[in-house]
């Protein structure tokens, strides 16, 4: 097929390659070079790197809205468009010039979690499993049928990126199937009823709150990590307050009736906080203008009396 790719952060990577093993790319499409990091640095995007890489031909507007970019699309002739986390809003016009329309990978089992941030809110949520589907796109947010779903369960251990990483894969060989049977899939409708909504991630969410339910507390430092990593407050001996920054717990259980926020045990290797129905084992931790480390090499030099 002559495919056009939409696609940017490092999510899109493994699709446009396993699209690329097949099929003809006529033309790549990601979002223009940006400011990033401390330094706010001008810096390419991954799927631009990966397209340069290949000497694939790209396109980098700053949004589809502009006839004379949609001409440029319809003069390009694709079979299909496929998007992966492109970052921008296809419109309508776009949506019907290839003769298979576009198609979305999007990381969830749709209706199930429509929106910006579907990967870290399953797990903020204690989901079990997720998946990818593969879309065919209208002019909803995430409301197309669906093409094909793979599923895959969701490990206790699995942080936001480490999930992300996993679905990134999956899509890829799910748009492989895709494209490979296009001609004999049955779009099946969404049932709009059973929707929720992945709504995009704010710093003010990543403060903990050591009242809530220890599991739901691992499942939001899980889901915050790497961005933008769960918080506290933190009273030691050599500070009345300071923030610490967790990225790795564990649930355990709390058969004892101390405070939530406050320690149950520590000694040179763990330090155990109570929280409601069960206890945070921390794992690895950073205070504000430090490095991260494990928890371990943190108690080596500070005392905790309360986290809050």
């Amino acid at each position: 097929m002559n495919v056009i790719f939409a696609g940017t952060p490092d999510f899109s990577v493994p699709a446009l390659e396993s699209i690329q093993s097949k099929h003809n790319i006529i033309g790549v499409f990601c979002q223009p070079d940006r400011p990033k990091g401390r330094g706010r640095v001008i810096s390419q995007c991954p799927v631009k790197i990966k397209a340069l890489e290949h000497g694939l031909t790209l396109f980098q507007p700053e949004n589809l809205k502009d006839t004379s970019i949609q001409e440029q699309i319809k003069s390009l002739n694709p079979d299909v468009m496929i998007v992966v986390a492109y970052g921008q809003l296809i419109p309508k016009e776009i949506l019907s010039i290839p003769k298979y329309g576009c198609i979305n990978i999007h990381a969830s089992v749709l209706p199930k979690w429509r929106g910006a941030a579907p990967i870290q809110r399953a797990i903020i949520s204690g989901d079990r499993s997720t998946g990818i589907s593969i879309m065919q796109m209208d002019e909803g947010l995430d409301t197309g049928d669906i093409l094909l779903t793979k599923l895959i369960e969701i490990d206790e251990k699995d942080n936001a990126q480490s999930l992300h990483d996993k679905l990134s894969l999956l899509g890829a060989s799910g748009i492989q199937e895709t494209l490979d049977t296009i001609d004999t899939l049955t779009p099946i409708k969404q049932e709009n009823s059973e929707a929720t909504y992945a709504k995009k991630l704010f710093k003010d969410e990543s403060w903990i709150n050591w009242t809530s339910d220890a599991k739901e507390i691992c499942n939001q430092i899980r889901g915050f990590n790497p961005y933008p990593i769960a918080q506290t407050y933190l009273e030691s001996e050599n500070s009345n307050q300071e923030i610490l920054r967790i990225y790795s717990a564990n649930y355990v259980v709390n058969e004892t009736n101390i405070k939530p926020g406050y320690p149950i045990r520590i000694n040179k290797k763990e330090c155990i906080i109570a929280a409601k129905n069960g206890a945070v084992s921390l794992e690895m931790v950073q205070l504000s203008g430090k490095k991260i480390v494990s928890i371990s090499d943190f108690l080596n030099a500070n005392k905790i009396i309360r986290l809050f």
